[in-house]
């Protein structure tokens, strides 16, 4: 027998006064309910109830066990109301990860809205660059940015982030000013550096939609965190293709000067990831509906 079962039907007994008594709307026999009550004292080797053919009352044992059954059940029924409301609206710690510029940049100064919406949520925002993993690390969701490889995950689009070239005054005037993307060929260029290597390869969409320019580029710095990268470029080091998200203070106040202005900027994709779950949680829910109402579009 199932053993909190068998406390709740104990539980029943004493505050009803019979087997009888406690059987009613308990879809149980009378029968049924005393075996419990048996099986519970059968457990204990001890006796609940003293019983004669006219009235029963409990024991100094079943005392202090009534009592803790009691407890018992209503921690239960506790967690069980719990976890309803949890599945009815947006409640609880929601864990995400987010690469670090995106997450300072982007997402850490919109969350207050979110919070303010959803009073019942914390937030658990971790910044790391390394590609975690969503079930095995404990998250919720999940911002990448780039390429997402075929990974059974559900991705939603966020807005795309644009990347813009530019190096500093002091380089342009020692090298040049590059006037189209094929000319960073002829220039230093700092790379983002990958587990697969440094990023040498860099793209432009062509002014009318005209296609991709692909540029192989060259360099004596390869750096794999954007700032870093964005912090060599001010120093007169070379020229950079990094997020405007990072740039852009610098580019407003004229420390760094864009390329190409009249060519479209390239983009990186970016998505909020998460498990597949035909019920997914409301904080869950709540934060990509959230997400694409504030960051998506194109």
């Amino acid at each position: 027998m199932d053993r909190f079962t068998s406390m709740v039907m104990f539980a029943r007994v004493v505050e009803r006064g019979s087997f009888a008594a406690a059987a009613e709307g308990s879809g149980m026999t009378p029968t049924m309910v005393g075996n419990h009550v048996r099986e519970l004292e059968r457990r204990l080797k001890a006796r609940l109830l003293n019983r004669t053919t006219r009235s029963q009352s409990l024991t100094e044992l079943g005392k202090r066990y009534h009592k803790q059954c009691l407890e018992i059940i209503a921690l239960v029924e506790a967690a069980e109301l719990d976890a309803r409301e949890m599945q009815t609206r947006p409640r609880g710690r929601l864990r995400v990860s987010c690469p670090v510029m995106y997450g300072t940049r982007v997402l850490a100064p919109i969350l207050a809205n979110y919070l303010d919406r959803y009073p019942e949520v914390q937030i658990e925002l971790s910044l790391d660059d390394r590609y975690v993993d969503l079930a095995h690390d404990g998250f919720d969701a999940v911002i990448r940015v780039g390429v997402l490889p075929d990974s059974g995950l559900v991705a939603r689009p966020l807005r795309p982030s644009p990347r813009i070239a530019c190096a500093s005054p002091t380089y342009l005037a020692r090298h040049g000013h590059p006037r189209v993307p094929s000319d960073l060929a002829q220039h230093h260029c700092l790379a983002l550096m990958f587990a697969a290597g440094p990023e040498r390869d860099w793209w432009f969409p062509r002014p009318d939609n005209d296609g991709i320019e692909r540029v192989s580029v060259h360099g004596r710095l390869d750096v794999n965190g954007g700032m870093a990268l964005r912090e060599a470029a001010l120093a007169g080091l070379g020229v950079i293709l990094q997020p405007q998200m990072l740039l852009q203070d610098d580019l407003d106040a004229g420390r760094l000067v864009r390329l190409f202005p009249d060519w479209p900027a390239p983009t990186w994709p970016v998505q909020v990831v998460h498990l597949p779950d035909n019920r997914m949680p409301p904080k869950l829910e709540s934060f990509i509906a959230f997400l694409q109402e504030t960051l998506g579009g194109n």
